[in-house]
């Protein structure tokens, strides 16, 4: 089930969304924001503490630790229902449309009783917005792309809503079963997913199909059999990423098979179709027939193995392929001559080089992270807040300094852990960034990335990218396309332009873990991979629980067939340490 921290968090950033359409105070808005981030955050479990040991949550006061405790009880809290009651449905999808907003979407409603996507479309193509005040041109062509986005996405999770529902399911069933995963799109590390597959072995799928559909997260049942039951959840909000997502309608399908065959079901229901039709064919040709039952002889229907996903994989010839790489991209070519690539992992990583305290937008404090990721058997960490050209962060270099007295303090006690002190910056449309180079020299890490000005032109943007590659004193390039999965597109750039830069100045390219980034994606890292680039697996954690967003980076970066050689965390310090002195 979700975490409790999560549906809470969720249910605050609704709260603080529907007090800016309806014209709440910003400073009460402002509030509720960062008390969402804070509760998702919090390394403690909600449903542990009572109301005063809500209020001891940073940026949790009374009041607003009163409604999380009703939150907690109730699933909701009354201030939310009567402001739900005062907004349409359908004002609520509008102001979801990237870049179009609360204020926006509130006024097509208001002045042209809009309150569908489908009308705001037929809106912008009969022209009727620029009757609007601040709605022009350039605002039809946004709204445009902004829905196209979310239709795009419409009924698709992100990979970490998905994995925590997947892996709950998953920890509920085994017990049942003899085994029990998740498969499909969601084992194969795809960056979204339509829907869950859960696959189990056992002799008896009653029990099993039973305990399935009388889950709470079930809203309905849609298919009940004995090898096959397919439901679909409720809605609930998460804050799996930074502005949470929902698991909506998700179809969740429980496929149970007789242990003997568990391999080949596995195989099956994990690849993507053209993967298993590569795979199929190669037993075609070998007078062989496969399916998820197992791999059987096509003339007598003899049945040769169906055990282990190995066991398959080795008798057509194939060293075993891992689920991320099952997208026929080469795949089965480099299992057959013995090429696949010795991917990156968690393990591999030995720190973590872009984080993020409260001294500016994170919700844990220093101690905090640093005692988390000393927890995580990191060889070295990297804290790198906020520069000031974000100026709603409100860092300044006495701050800054501060920080990094007190790091210097704290590398006595963390004598296992080399830390590090860095900062991220801000790529301004020209590709300066905010220190100047005297207070840039001083930092030992520097990740630079684009947080603003999203629409400059594709020269523009990739002119931007290269002159931060040039700076001496920028080490990563952070969330280097800025995309947010189904909110922003990722900025228009010349990528193999980008990635040569980043080669020739030696800058590493950022795989960001954040679940509503994974940026670079999966196709970017083979691109840039070929081209030489260095890459960086981060968590661009703001609180404690997102150092595991290393994770979802991770998967992104298998997907992308990378290996540890090639991700800066994944050396040695002494190893890393050269890399950022370099000049």
């Amino acid at each position: 089930m979700a975490r409790a921290n999560d549906v809470v968090a969720g249910l605050l950033s609704e709260y603080a969304e529907l007090l800016s359409i309806t014209g709440g105070d910003r400073f009460k808005i402002r509030s509720y924001e960062k008390a969402a981030r804070a509760v998702g955050g919090h390394a403690t479990d909600l449903s542990t503490l009572d109301e005063a040991g809500v209020q001891q949550i940073p940026n949790v006061g009374k009041s607003i630790a009163g409604k999380v405790v009703e939150a907690q009880r109730t699933g909701t809290f009354p201030q939310l229902e009567e402001l739900r009651a005062k907004i349409p449905a359908g004002v609520l999808d509008l102001m979801r449309i990237p870049n179009l907003g609360p204020a926006k979407a509130l006024t097509v409603y208001r002045e042209l009783g809009i309150s569908s996507t489908d009308e705001l479309l037929a809106a912008v193509d009969a022209g009727r917005l620029r009757e609007l005040k601040g709605f022009g041109e350039r605002t039809e062509e946004v709204i445009r792309t902004g829905i196209a986005l979310v239709r795009g996405g419409a009924g698709r999770v992100l990979m970490a809503t998905a994995l925590e529902l997947a892996e709950s399911i998953v920890d509920r069933l085994a017990p049942l079963a003899d085994r029990c995963t998740y498969a499909g799109s969601l084992r194969r590390g795809r960056e979204t997913v339509g829907d869950i597959d859960i696959l189990a072995a056992s002799p008896d799928s009653g029990p099993l199909m039973a305990a399935f559909v009388e889950m709470p997260e079930v809203d309905s049942v849609l298919v009940r059999g004995d090898k096959k039951t397919s439901i679909r959840t409720r809605a609930h909000p998460t804050a799996a990423s930074a502005e949470g997502s929902t698991s909506a309608g998700l179809q969740v399908d429980l496929r149970v098979v007789p242990v003997e065959v568990w391999g080949a079901a596995l195989q099956y229901f994990t690849g993507s179709k053209e993967h298993n039709v590569r795979t199929r064919e190669m037993a075609v040709h070998a007078g062989l027939k496969l399916s998820e039952y197992g791999l059987f002889e096509a003339d007598t229907g003899e049945l040769i193995v169906a055990a282990t996903e190995e066991d398959v994989y080795r008798r057509l010839g194939l060293d075993w392929v891992p689920p991320t790489l099952r997208e026929d991209r080469g795949e089965v070519t480099a299992a057959r001559t013995g090429d696949l690539p010795d991917l990156v992992t968690v393990e591999s990583l030995r720190g973590d080089l872009h984080t993020h305290t409260d001294l500016t937008d994170g919700v844990s404090t220093l101690d905090e992270m640093l005692t988390a990721a000393a927890a995580r058997g990191y060889e070295y960490y990297a804290v790198t807040d906020h520069a000031p050209e974000l100026f709603m962060q409100r860092m300044t270099l006495d701050k800054a300094l501060a920080q990094r007295a007190r790091i210097e303090e704290l590398r006595r006690t963390y004598r296992s852990m080399r830390l590090l002190h860095g900062t991220e910056l801000n790529i301004a449309p020209d590709g300066s960034v905010d220190w100047p180079e005297d207070v840039l020299a001083e930092f030992d890490i520097c990740v630079a990335s684009v947080h603003s000005h999203f629409t400059l032109s594709r020269d523009e943007q990739t002119r931007r990218l290269i002159r931060a590659c040039e700076n001496p004193y920028v080490h990563v390039i952070g969330h280097p396309t800025g995309r947010l999965i189904g909110r922003r597109e990722p900025i228009d750039l010349d990528l193999p332009a980008v990635f040569d830069a980043a080669a020739r100045t030696g800058t590493a390219l950022e795989i960001n873990g954040g679940p509503d980034r994974l940026d670079l994606r999966d196709e970017h890292i083979l691109w840039a991979k070929e081209r030489g680039v260095t890459f960086v697996i981060d968590s661009d954690a703001h609180a404690v629980p997102q150092l595991d967003f290393v994770r979802y980076a991770t998967l992104t970066a298998q997907r992308g067939w990378l290996t540890a050689d090639r991700v800066l965390n994944a050396w040695p310090y002494e190893k890393v340490l050269a890399f950022l002195t370099a000049t």
